[in-house]
């Protein structure tokens, strides 16, 4: 038995009505959110909304479910450009997903598509490609087919769209839906993106829906002068998406917002000089000091909603600290990140944060409460266990919080969630942060 199997843990001696009222969160709302980062292989229930627009024994309304998903999650988000919109009203993102995954198809998530891949969250997609400025008479260069999805949303809006995918599969998978649904003006390819599409260049605008850890050469090399490329650049788990330009031969950048995308495979992870460190497990930019570009959210975290970066100088860790603020029961209030974690290096960590509440309270169901999060996945993004802290609720001056956790021996990752989760209500976080427990902590903790 490993030393830390002796030990108390939360999780491991919760009652089993805790442990229950945890699963139905995770399960019931987490698990959306979960499977925006690709981390998880679906979910266990179609979502309400989904089975409220269609009654029993009748088909989905496609329609009602994407004009929803567009007012909703889309320019109820920010997207402004109506073309944009359109072409999501237009498109059937359902026919871009397996069968048992089409009740998700209209949720503002990403869905697993097979090979560790997975069909871009519609928010995500939409930002990018109003960022992309596509025109008529564009010629595109997308990086990354997956599905073909961001290729259909592309070819209402320019002349062509040339679309590289490494694994061949989902590349020959993608070219047949395309092909059924009539694009005619989308040309895909099996290659490996890092190098590009010479033969049809230059291209007025370059897409890439994967995570080269730099921009790769080729492409700068087949942009016009002047041209846009849209780009997610980074580390595995701390990515920022670009905005770039080509001038005088180089690319003049604009950082946009946090990000996280699945790894550019083949030369580009070759390529790779920093990985993450699977036995020292952290979180980066834990006290929200750093932010990004124009969007001003903090610096590694992603997908954030219904939150604000507050300063103060008796914040209790450096100036900053988030708050999320919600008065609607039910809708998502969160913001995330990722991280690499090795149970076969790690026995355990420890999780921690300084919070404030005023007024929080559960919302539309007892499960939808504000708490922090770890969730631990194995090497096939199967989730392998999963631990909180809290919940939070009533009103309550700054206090830190902190718990022991075991870690699985199967995990390889973990995603980190901050947030209300559907509860009502304003609640402050600080310093989040995550230590590995050593081995030596835990012997010189078991009694003697």
């Amino acid at each position: 038995m490993n030393p830390h199997q002796k030990t108390k843990f939360r999780g491991a001696t919760s009652n089993a009505r805790s442990y229950a009222a945890v699963l139905r969160f995770v399960n019931s709302f987490t698990t959306r959110w979960l499977i925006l980062l690709g981390l998880l292989a679906g979910g266990n229930a179609a979502p309400k909304c989904l089975a409220q627009a269609a009654g029993p024994g009748s088909k989905p309304d496609y329609t009602a479910l994407r004009a929803r998903m567009v007012e909703e999650d889309l320019a109820g988000q920010g997207i402004q450009n109506e073309r944009v919109l359109q072409a999501f009203r237009d498109t059937p993102r359902h026919e871009f997903v397996a069968g048992n995954q089409r009740q998700f198809a209209y949720f503002d998530m990403a869905i697993p598509i097979g090979k560790s891949q997975t069909i871009s969250a519609p928010f995500v997609v939409a930002y990018m490609t109003e960022q992309l400025d596509p025109q008529p008479t564009d010629k595109v260069l997308e990086i990354g087919t997956g599905s073909g999805f961001q290729a259909a949303i592309l070819s209402p809006l320019v002349k062509d769209v040339y679309t590289i995918e490494i694994v061949e599969s989902l590349g020959q998978g993608a070219q047949r839906v395309l092909d059924r649904l009539k694009y005619k003006n989308v040309h895909t390819k099996i290659g490996d993106g890092f190098q590009g599409w010479a033969e049809h260049a230059p291209f007025d605008k370059i897409i890439v829906t994967c995570s080269p850890e730099e921009v790769p050469v080729p492409l700068v090399e087949q942009l016009k002068e002047g041209g846009l490329m849209v780009v997610p650049v980074g580390e595995r788990y701390q990515q920022v998406l670009y905005l770039m330009q080509k001038k005088d031969g180089k690319l003049e950048q604009k950082l946009l917002r946090p990000t996280l995308f699945v790894p550019m495979t083949g030369k580009a992870e070759n390529e790779r000089k920093v990985l993450p460190d699977p036995a020292k497990p952290e979180i980066q930019n834990s006290s929200f000091e750093e932010l990004a570009g124009d969007s001003q959210e903090p610096v590694a975290w992603y997908y954030a909603r219904q939150m604000s970066v507050m300063e103060n100088p008796q914040a209790p860790a450096g100036k900053r600290f988030i708050r999320f603020s919600n008065d609607v029961p039910g809708r998502g209030t969160r913001m995330m990140q990722g991280l690499a974690v090795d149970g076969r290096k790690v026995d355990a960590l420890e999780l921690s944060c300084h919070v404030q509440a005023e007024n929080v309270v559960a919302g539309a169901n007892k499960d939808e409460k504000a708490c922090v999060t770890i969730t631990f996945f194995d090497e096939n993004r199967a989730r392998v266990g999963y631990n909180w802290i809290g919940p939070f609720s009533g009103s309550f001056a700054w206090k830190k919080e902190r718990l022991r956790i075991p870690v699985p021996a199967q995990a390889r990752e973990a995603l980190v969630h901050v947030g209300m989760f559907g509860a009502t209500g304003t609640i402050d976080f600080d310093a989040v942060e995550l230590r590995a427990i050593t081995a030596q902590e835990l012997r010189a903790e078991q009694p003697k």
